[in-house]
């Protein structure tokens, strides 16, 4: 037993020993471990704990192409060479200094735009205590009496720097306050462009070399607009904003909660602002690591960014461009002539009936410059956002809501004579044209057949020498129909600002007649080729639509992703009138064009692709935008001109085409500017589908 008991207790300081020696032994790793971290990796590890993350920062992406229907390239990207800073937290102004300097000896940096406030603000900061000596010891004590605040004091600073003093900015010193002027612009953790113009290959390399030295500056590539067909519809497409302009101030909050940054390029204007959601990018997500000094780290890619959608227009942009470079020609060529002082404008729309496609759409206006020369400069946008007394081409209208009231029928004659009405001026059409019927009044342009429908429609009789008693109920029934046609209200087109044309006040007697001939409302281009495709469609209204699809952005250039949205046919209404008065107003056109007695058929008779319309002429007022011709009429007021339209369709059997032209302000209502320009244009479109 006692044996037992003692070999038992020499076993005991054994495993204690051993127990020991391995506790000694972990603690030696320990220590050198520790050493090592210490001495070894202890730089490393420190920077490390200095490390900080900060929030997402987003790259653009370049925006979505715009292509024609023929897949033509009409707006594109062009990449540039880009010099950005974001600014990080806790970075001061003289830390922005310092980087601005810095930046100077590496590049090149416009300073044209820099004003005198910024000049003078530079240089207060960089001549400190001179600028204090410019305040007065009174001043110091009103300031300490709490008298004057610190920015009354900057103010009388500012106000005493003199242009000698400016004068000692040196070209190198304007280089450094144009830099600090965009940094200084700049919002917390968002890139802000220093410089994206003309950046030279050896700028980019030299700062990119350097950034380790150029707290939150940074190389990229941004993307600038490339308009492929320069000014050609360039005022529908639209603009964009520049990264100096931003977020829009009007649309700051819209913007903001759909996750875009303050400098982001937006869409200002028309297609490119319409189409934003769908044109602009999804950004390439960065974290950025930094340590305490601000010094970016690591770029670490949290996703990557996304080209945004393309727009397919239904133009054929050689169309238009064919289009636009008519109207010009034939707008130059018509001032060269006496009566056209007023002249300086014409405007094109052409569109398919079947289906509502804009297949051109132009404008052109004459301007004068500083040296009294005459320019040309887009126009496109005024062919729905400006109207015009259209004359006779809204006869169609006239005689098909006579039909359909019962005011006349297909086998109506009536007395063309001039109408005379107490009080009021003689009406008349250009020609006294005896008994006839509503072919002959659209064939020749009779003014006093459609009088009288107008007449019949309100219910009054005619007498020489008398007065109508006509009531407002007249001009709705006449605004009803018209309107059926497009006439008086918008057409529905997918681009923004369309004006629904002007509606006459007055429900005078005469104005009805007037409404009649197209001499009292007013109507855009846009709406006047509608109702030219409602009555070549049969009575069909369609909607005018330019967006054709929107695509996701292709690999190649001219490559077209799949599609995300196609546009279908809109039929906004089936006019309120029978199928064969229709067809009977059809053949009044084509009379227009081919009769023998045809207001338009010495300009189109014989046209292979077989056209129909309707020419039309309204005396009117001048109402355009020189105040000095607006006063330069009897008594101050406006002088009288005319208006030339004309509208049309072909072929005649089964249309492929609508167009509308307006030329307003002629003092010569003879001039046959409308009538050429239309020809010309329809020629210019069977010449295209021929190839």
């Amino acid at each position: 037993m006692k044996k037992s008991e003692k070999k038992r207790k020499s076993h005991v300081p054994f495993r204690l020993n051993l127990l020991f020696f391995l506790v000694f032994v972990m603690f030696s790793a320990l220590i050198l471990r520790l050493g090592a971290l210490q001495i070894v990796y202890g730089d490393d590890y420190s920077a490390e704990v200095k490390r900080g993350e900060n929030v997402a920062v987003s790259v653009p992406s370049p925006r979505g192409r715009i292509f024609d229907r023929q897949n033509r390239l009409i707006v594109g990207n062009v990449p540039l060479r880009t010099i950005t800073y974001t600014r990080m937290q806790g970075a001061t102004d003289e830390d922005r200094l310092h980087i601005a300097k810095k930046l100077a000896v590496l590049m090149h940096m416009p300073a044209d735009s820099l004003t005198d406030r910024d000049k003078k603000d530079f240089w207060m900061q960089i001549n400190a205590q001179r600028a204090r000596q410019k305040i007065t010891t009174m001043e110091r004590r009103l300031l300490a009496a709490k008298k004057l605040t610190d920015q009354n004091i900057y103010s009388q600073q500012l106000g005493r720097v003199t242009p000698a003093e400016l004068a000692e900015l040196q070209s190198l010193d304007l280089e450094v306050l144009a830099i600090k002027k965009q940094m200084d612009s700049s919002y917390f953790m968002t890139p802000q462009v220093i410089k994206n113009k003309r950046v030279t290959e050896k700028e980019y390399a030299m700062i990119s070399e350097n950034l380790g030295t150029l707290p939150g500056v940074d190389t990229t590539v941004d993307w600038e607009r490339d308009y492929k067909y320069k000014h050609v519809f360039r005022s529908v497409l639209g603009s964009v904003s520049s990264s100096n302009e931003g977020l829009p101030r009007e649309r700051l909050d819209y913007y903001l909660v759909r996750g875009y940054d303050r400098n982001d390029r937006v869409g200002k204007s028309y297609l490119e602002q319409v189409y934003e959601d769908s044109l602009h990018g999804f950004k390439a997500k960065m974290r950025n690591v930094m340590n305490q000094d601000g010094t970016v780290l690591e770029t670490v890619r949290l996703s990557r960014g996304m080209q945004g959608k393309d727009l397919v227009l239904t133009l054929d942009m050689e169309l238009q461009k064919k289009v636009e470079g008519i109207i010009e020609e034939e707008l130059r060529r018509a001032k060269l002539k006496r009566g056209t002082e007023f002249l300086d404008r014409a405007l094109v729309v052409m569109m398919n009936p079947k289906n509502g496609e804009i297949l051109a759409m132009a404008g052109k206006q004459l301007v004068e410059d500083k040296q009294g020369r005459l320019r040309v400069q887009d126009y496109a946008i005024g062919a729905m956002t400006s109207s015009y007394a259209m004359g006779s081409t809204v006869k169609g209208a006239t005689v098909l809501a006579g039909f359909q009231t019962g005011a006349i029928t297909p086998e109506t004659i009536l007395l063309d004579e001039p109408i005379v009405l107490r009080a009021t001026p003689v009406k008349k059409s250009w020609t006294t044209m005896g008994n006839i019927n509503y072919l002959t009044a659209l064939e020749r342009s009779s003014n006093v057949f459609m009088f009288k429908t107008a007449m019949n429609m309100a219910g009054v009789s005619y007498v020489k020498g008398g007065t109508l008693d006509v009531k407002q109920k007249a001009f709705d029934t006449m605004r009803y129909y018209f309107s059926q046609f497009g006439l008086g209200v918008r057409t529905g087109i997918d681009l923004p600002n369309e004006s629904a044309g002007f509606k006459g006040s007055s429900s005078k007697p005469g104005f009805l007649l007037d409404l009649a001939i197209g001499q009292y409302d007013t109507y855009t281009p846009l709406q006047l080729v509608q109702y030219a495709a409602t009555i070549a469609n049969d009575g069909y209204r369609l909607k005018p639509q330019v967006i054709k699809e929107v695509r996701r952005p292709g690999e190649q250039l001219h490559e077209r992703g799949g599609i995300v949205y196609s546009a279908e046919p809109v039929v906004l209404n089936r006019i309120d009138m029978d199928s064969r008065y229709v067809r009977a107003v059809q053949r009044g056109f084509w009379a227009v064009m081919h009769g023998s007695q045809g207001t338009a058929a010495s300009y189109f008779d014989g046209a292979p692709y077989r056209p129909a319309g309707k020419t039309g002429t309204a005396q009117t007022f001048y109402d355009g935008p020189d105040p000095y011709i607006r006063k330069s009429g009897p008594f101050g007021g406006p002088p009288s001109c005319f208006n030339l339209t004309l509208v049309g369709y072909a072929p005649y059997e089964n249309p492929e085409i609508a167009f509308s032209v307006v030329v307003p302000w002629l003092q010569d209502d003879k001039n046959p500017i409308s009538k050429k320009i239309g020809r010309r244009i329809l020629d210019a479109y069977f010449a295209s589908q021929r190839r």
